[in-house]
């Protein structure tokens, strides 16, 4: 029951001949944490049986209360107008029949505008596709955080924001101003939505999810029909109404604003659609858009990327054809136009920039830099130009389209299937054909491709992979809308049959796409139906037994009660993800005395690194348990999985991989609070070390302690800055060249290495890569070129249009290869800074989010500006005065780099290697 006769929130559901989808919807609001609210169902005549549901609905809980108009509107706007009259809480909000609320949303949209006194509050949505059960979130950038905007022209990004449903509005707003949804048209929310940010003096963000748009698989609504040009009508109308209503209202300067998102999402929805529309729909859809295109200024055309402003141009010059393989390119920046013009220092896209177009500049891609361009960022386009199908082989002819050059002698091209983990791979012969131009052809056996242990049931997408020099990408692979689909019926010898279906995707970039499902057997190990979950988690708990952590540490205990293999050592470097850091150079250095010790190498994924004669297995396999339960030596840089305790006679050292300069280990608040369970794993973890390698005495005063080490230390510095500490040496300078030539830097160029170390709160996110390397660009490009490594935990990718400027270093297993290679550093709060300055190089620091870092939650060990071996910058400009006068910069950090050596390089000699295996592999009695 309410607790009040008047509700604090009315929500008004709109429906129309939805019955199935409607008790769901209303389910969401009555589960709602704030319990005194009103829901009203407005339908909107239904012919199917949503009334009886409805009045079900009502009848069962007096919160709901249904009203129904006389006649179908044809649209959302009548119902939501019906359910703004009758409602009687001081806040509204509006809810779709397919869609839901999260439990949390009225309650804390409410506290939200009650403690800001807003006219209206606006949060997050979620898109929840059903098809793949995967969420996505709406315009994510400008729900960051909570905020109050004090009217629409201060944030004019909120325009974007133009859904009626994720907002909270006082109820007193919308009727004071008379606000209504316009009845009659399509896309009602946007001319809502932007009177509303418009007549509202504040409005509040939240960044939470506040509304769940469910996106069915074969959707019928209106959004979904971009295909009919009525479609695109009602959009400009929409947009039209919008425009007239800032000119009657005094708000006309809110016009460009509104045109910059009318141009990046309503129009840019059409452009992404134009490769899978046939040359009559294109046709007319440039008759219905192009006048309303030439009243947007230049200025706002000004704003979008280069991309958008070609296709755009194409359209309004008539050049139809051009516009679809131009829309292909819309978010795909490594894909390439099929031709381009060089003029002079000038290059256009397209075959001809005409000398007579006065507005060819549209057309001007210098900026793309696409002739400086090396092959792993650059521009390449490939193209089916016939596909066929023999039985289960499928017949593939391919055109590349390479205007840039990448292609050169010795560069290798294949076609990459995959269906389950390892791909098929088909070479590909590239036969030159016109400038620029190359055709090849493919036979995909689909019986030849790995579907795993019970077969797949899946979709995936062939991909080009092109490598040189180590140097490698692949890209997708373009097909024609209009293509033929294709099935075949195929039997993968004790996996049973699958269906496969081969098709043109009819989105995106239009990719060949390629369906698997299960048939016969295979199909019955499905669960269906409603005891699916149930026995799928049935399933999921004998897996765990027999195949998880359970079963492979009953494996383990039983191996390592047998004997140890004396001869046998576990080698392991960064948790597997390659042959590198101290554990390399310590096995290279067992390898140079003829050691007789059998070394396995622990790989996670690619295992490109490891040299062929390395014995390698697997990480978290069973047969990796083997090895370490029956090994007498354990080798590690990270820490080897909590999972294995170390049987009796093995003796495990431990590298590390870098000194400290944020807290570790107890110092970190997080395990200082844990739980005695949690501290108790992490102590036994830790307590299987039997030798540590120490890099300097200030290791040994923080991190030691930290870890609550007992294990005997090795006093030798790292056995990996061996090459760093004698990077002059023939080997090492042979190593720098080849690291160069890998990465095509010409020799007139100075290298760079960028390394900055993750944020604790933003794994993965690339948030770590603070540097703006469009504006640096023009003040360093003429000399320098950057290779970027991120760290491990994070992740990033070069802009094409940058590719002239910077290389990706993160292919490099061991970050010495790009360290040997480079003339000085940049970093932030990097344990590389610490390896680096054995070299003797410049280091610069790049801080400018210091403060933030230093009083995180986890904390540091130094005053970086008391430590720092080299300047603190935190702009563009500060950076590049840096780099360019980088004598003078060294020059004036002298005596603080040779402190800083003093303090964290003064175990290094350059023998670190000898003296670990003397102390650890050949001193002493071991068992």
């Amino acid at each position: 029951m309410p607790t009040s006769d008047v509700p604090d929130v009315s929500v008004v559901v709109i429906v129309y001949n939805d019955e199935e989808r409607l008790p769901r919807a209303v389910g969401s609001l009555l589960d709602q944490t704030l319990n005194n609210l009103e829901v009203i169902i407005a339908d909107d005549c239904s012919t199917d049986g949503t009334e009886r549901v409805a009045r079900a609905l009502e009848a069962s809980d007096p919160r709901v209360r249904y009203v129904r108009l006389e006649q179908n509107s044809g649209g959302c706007s009548a119902p939501r107008n019906r359910g703004i009259e009758v409602a009687r809480a001081p806040y509204v909000m509006f809810l779709d029949s397919d869609d839901e609320l999260p439990r949390h949303a009225c309650k804390s949209l409410m506290l939200v505008a009650e403690e800001t006194g807003v006219d209206f509050v606006t949060g997050e949505v979620t898109r929840l596709f059903e098809e793949s059960n995967t969420t996505g979130l709406w315009y994510p950038h400008l729900f960051t955080e909570k905020r109050v905007v004090n009217g629409i022209a201060e944030r004019p990004e909120y325009f974007f924001d133009h859904l009626s449903t994720n907002k909270l509005y006082r109820t007193a707003f919308i009727r004071d101003n008379a606000l209504t949804f316009p009845e009659g048209i399509h896309y009602e929310d946007q001319l809502f939505s932007a009177q509303a940010f418009s007549l509202a003096e504040t409005f509040a963000v939240v960044p939470w999810s506040v509304y769940t748009w469910r996106l069915a698989p074969e959707s019928v609504s209106i959004s979904s029909s971009r295909h009919k040009i009525q479609n695109v009508a009602d959009r400009i109308g929409v947009a039209r109404l919008i425009d007239t209503w800032f000119e009657e209202n005094g708000r006309a300067a809110l016009r460009p604003e509104k045109d910059y998102k009318f141009l990046r999402h309503d129009f840019r929805l059409y452009l992404g659609d134009l490769p899978f529309r046939d040359a009559d729909w294109v046709a007319e859809f440039a008759d219905v858009v192009n006048p309303y295109l030439d009243e947007i200024s230049d200025e706002t055309y000004a704003r979008l990327s280069r991309e958008e402003r070609i296709c755009i141009h194409l359209l309004r010059t008539g050049r139809l054809d051009e516009l679809q393989v131009a829309a292909r390119q819309l978010g795909r920046p490594q894909l390439a136009p099929r031709f381009t013009t060089e003029d002079g220092e000038v290059t256009y896209w397209g075959a001809v920039a005409p000398a007579d177009d006065a507005s060819r500049s549209e057309l001007d891609i210098s900026e793309w830099y696409m002739r400086d361009q090396v092959l792993a960022t650059g521009r390449i386009r490939h193209e089916l130009t016939s596909v066929s199908m023999r039985g289960p082989v499928l017949h593939l002819e391919i055109r590349t389209y390479d205007p840039a050059g990448l292609i050169t002698e010795g560069t290798k091209a294949s076609v990459k299937l995959a269906a389950h983990k390892t791909p098929l791979t088909v070479p590909l012969t590239l036969h030159p054909e016109g400038e620029g131009q190359y055709v090849s052809k493919a036979a995909l056996d689909f019986r030849k491709v790995p579907v795993g242990k019970v077969g797949v049931a899946t979709r995936r997408h062939p991909v080009v992979s092109l490598e040189r020099d180590g140097a490698r990408r692949t890209d997708i692979l373009l097909a024609k809308h209009d293509q033929p689909d294709f099935r075949a019926t195929v039997t993968y010898h004790t996996f049973g049959i699958h269906h496969l279906r081969v098709k043109a995707e009819q989105k995106g970039a239009g990719r060949l796409e390629v369906t698997w499902q299960r048939s016969g057997v295979l199909k019955s190990l499905e669960p269906l139906g409603p005891y699916a979950r149930k026995a799928k988690g049935k399933v999921g708990k004998v897996r765990k037994i027999l195949v998880g952590n359970e079963g492979k540490a009953t494996a383990y205990d039983a191996v390592s009660k047998l004997p140890r293999k004396r001869s046998l050592a576990v080698f392991e470097a960064m948790e597997g993800r390659g042959y590198a850091d101290s554990p390399r150079y310590i096995y290279e250095e067992l390898k140079r005395r003829n050691l007789p010790i059998d070394v396995v190498w622990a790989y996670s994924g690619d295992r490109s690194s490891f040299p062929e004669d390395v014995t390698l297995v697997k990480r978290g396999s069973f047969a990796y348990g083997r090895a370490l339960a029956r090994a007498t030596y354990w080798v590690d840089s990270h820490n080897l999985p909590y999972l294995y305790p170390k049987p009796k006679g093995t003796r495990y050292l431990q590298t590390w991989h870098g000194q400290t300069f944020k807290a570790m280990g107890f110092d970190v608040p997080s395990l200082r609070g844990a739980s005695d369970i949690e501290k108790g794993r992490f102590r036994s973890a830790v307590g299987r070390w039997d030798a540590l390698v120490c890099p300097s005495a200030e290791f040994e005063r923080t991190f030691v302690p930290a870890f609550e080490v007992s294990a005997d230390l090795i006093r030798s510095g790292y056995p990996r800055n061996d090459v760093l500490v004698r990077w002059a040496e023939p080997e090492q300078q042979a190593r720098a060249a080849a690291v160069r030539e890998a990465l095509n830097i010409p020799a007139d160029k100075k290298v760079l290495l960028y390394a900055p170390t993750f944020r604790d709160a933003a794994r993965r996110t690339g948030q770590s890569v603070r540097v703006d390397f469009e504006s640096l660009a023009p003040h360093l490009s003429d000399e320098w070129i950057i290779v970027v490594r991120t760290h491990p935990y994070d992740r990033f990718k070069i802009a094409p249009e940058l590719g002239h400027f910077l290389r990706d270093g993160s292919s490099y297993a061991d970050i010495n290869d790009v360290m040997l290679a480079s003339d000085a550093v940049l970093t932030d709060y990097s344990s590389l800074m610490f390896d680096y300055a054995n070299t003797g190089r410049p280091i610069i620091l790049y801080t400018d989010d210091y403060e933030a870092y230093k009083g995180g939650d986890r904390g540091t060990y130094y005053d970086l500006e008391e430590i720092a071996p080299g300047p603190m910058v935190t702009t563009t400009e500060d950076l590049a005065a840096a780099v360019r006068d980088l004598e003078g910069t060294q020059e004036r950090h002298a005596q603080r780099y040779a402190r800083f050596q003093e303090m964290f390089c003064s175990y290094e000699t350059g023998h670190a290697s000898k003296m670990v295996v003397d102390a650890f592999f050949e001193g002493g009695t071991h068992d």
